[in-house]
């Protein structure tokens, strides 16, 4: 098939990239050249900006079109309907934020989204993101009807993922010792490997399918307890998780997600529950959430030092301060 990605160099589109190079298909990446420009330097890339500069995607055909970069409903349209006629299939990546709070445990596809109060929006922050999403899925329908094929991921995690939104507890885990963790060990969670997920949007382009999938894992629930004791276990140095409650963290503005990644607050819980049914029906796979444990520090390891330096997730000296507090309390 002969694919155009729109991005492609950053975390989960750099997997889709090699996921479709080993299964033979001809890429063409479309971005502007500023992440990671000489990645893949055997594929063809035109430079762009989705934003008010297509010129380069003109007069040109696809199979399918990848799309794991858009967040403005304007821009997402302009390149709709730049090849709506151009392209046989597209695939939106969108995300489980487009779901209006509280979410129900087992929530599926049809439950309410999010709606922007000012249609015209266009900064993404984290009160609009998930209605953008919500309003750039509406624009992919709109241009491709059943060619579109819309994703929405939880937490995607693994090698190169560098938000730190799950490499900080292998790292952690592997530096050992007492380990700050966060609210209750029961808790449910639902991440996915990107290359899990990138092979399987591959397949599913593959197949020229449609629809709207949450896009999430793994197949059977797991607790953040669970994910700790195995990424623990996978990175083989002995450490002793202290479970501290959620109010007191918050308390002490310790912010849930970033500072410490895969716990959100209670009353959020509804969005690490969601039925992913439709995507393993239509085949969606696990790897052992020890091997992404293992992969994501390996490569956090090789990476340089200040890149780590930079992450929002807890400091040393702030995590060693919460557990001094709350022993003492």
């Amino acid at each position: 098939m002969r694919l155009l990605v729109l991005g492609g160099t950053r975390f989960f589109g750099r997997h889709f990239v090699e996921a479709a190079l080993a299964r033979g298909h001809l890429l063409t990446l479309f971005n502007r050249g500023r992440s990671a420009p000489g990645l893949f330097p055997g594929i063809e890339t035109l430079t762009g900006d989705r934003d008010g500069g297509l010129g380069a995607l003109e007069d040109r055909t696809w199979d399918a079109v990848f799309d794991p970069s858009g967040y403005v409903p304007r821009v997402v349209r302009d390149s709709v309907s730049a090849l709506a006629g151009r392209a046989g299939h597209y695939t939106f990546v969108s995300s489980l934020s487009v779901y209006a709070s509280p979410m129900a445990p087992g929530a599926d596809e049809s439950a309410p989204l999010l709606t922007l109060d000012d249609p015209a929006v266009e900064q993404v922050t984290g009160e609009t993101y998930g209605g953008l999403k919500a309003a750039c899925e509406r624009e992919a329908r709109q241009g491709f009807g059943d060619r579109a094929l819309v994703l929405r991921p939880g937490l995607i995690v693994g090698p190169h993922d560098t938000t730190d939104r799950f490499p900080y507890w292998p790292r952690r885990l592997a530096r050992g010792g007492e380990v700050l963790a966060p609210g209750s060990p029961e808790q449910p969670v639902q991440v996915i490997d990107a290359r899990d997920l990138a092979a399987w949007i591959l397949a599913m382009i593959e197949r020229g399918a449609g629809g709207t999938f949450n896009a999430t894992g793994p197949a059977e629930p797991v607790t953040i307890g669970d994910v700790l004791e195995r990424t623990a276990q996978a990175v083989g140095t002995p450490s002793r998780l202290t479970w501290v409650a959620e109010a007191f963290l918050l308390g002490r503005g310790v912010q849930p997600w970033t500072e410490l990644p895969l716990w959100v607050p209670r009353e959020e819980a509804g969005l690490d529950e969601v039925s992913i049914a439709r995507a393993l029906a239509e085949g969606l796979a696990f790897r052992p959430l020890d091997e992404t444990a293992r992969d994501t520090l390996a490569w956090d390891r090789a990476r340089p030092d200040e890149a780590r330096a930079a992450s929002p997730a807890l400091k040393p000296e702030r995590e060693a301060e919460l557990l001094r507090e709350w022993h003492a309390r």
